[in-house]
């Protein structure tokens, strides 16, 4: 008499990340159709600086363009930190208790970091430079984020990713926040220069010392 074993089938529950993706695409749509010329702008930053002139006033960071699109980043961003931790095989990428867990801290990061340069740039007086360039880095972080929302749906949906992928994906990110950051020192040189001592110091505490430390926790728990 043949014994047959029956093995439960695991499937992995996708649902969730579907309607992110959904809902990304639905939320780009309506900021779409309700900032038209913007949106139009906003896309062709890459060609053109028009969007970084017309738009550059501080007010803008708090618009609902702004907010809105600052959604999809998050969301666009966390998962591409899920899907590289799986590519890896250090997580999964449909454990979505994982996921929120990655977006709360992005999304807090991200946030806390903002209050805290305020703070900073009132007790140092460069508020206006200080809001003028977050707003570009605003800007261009959120416009990598909608750039890279299609490659996370590929790499979530596609099976045995090589690691080469993420790692490029990853490389060209860092390239492009650098050279966002030359273009931001170049367009507000004068005033950068008028008050260096407190950009500098703006610059080591804000924007080199907490991906330090993020990096150095990183690597003591991997350890």
């Amino acid at each position: 008499m043949t014994e047959h074993l029956l093995h439960p089938r695991i499937i992995e529950n996708k649902d969730w990340a579907t309607i992110l993706f959904v809902l990304s695409f639905i939320i780009i749509a309506l900021t779409k159709s309700t900032n038209e010329n913007r949106f139009a702008d906003f896309i062709n930053l890459i060609f053109s600086d028009k969007y970084s002139k017309v738009y550059r006033d501080a007010s803008h960071l708090k618009s609902g363009f702004t907010l809105s699109l600052f959604t999809v980043q998050a969301i666009s961003f966390s998962f591409l930190i899920q899907l590289t931790l799986n590519i890896f095989g250090l997580a999964s990428k449909s454990d979505y208790i994982l996921y929120i867990q990655i977006f709360t801290f992005v999304t807090f990061f991200i946030l806390s970091k903002y209050l805290i340069e305020k703070i900073i740039a009132t007790a140092f007086n460069i508020e206006e430079f200080v809001e003028q360039f977050n707003l570009q880095k605003v800007t261009y972080r959120t416009y990598i984020g909608l750039l890279i929302l299609p490659f996370n749906i590929i790499l979530f949906y596609q099976e045995g990713i090589s690691t080469i992928i993420p790692q490029t994906i990853i490389a060209i990110i860092l390239i492009a926040n650098a050279l966002t950051y030359l273009m931001s020192i170049k367009n507000y040189q004068n005033l950068i220069f008028s008050k260096l001592f407190y950009f500098i110091l703006y610059l080591c505490t804000l924007e080199i010392a907490p991906y330090f430390f993020m990096y150095y926790l990183y690597t003591k728990g991997s350890a």
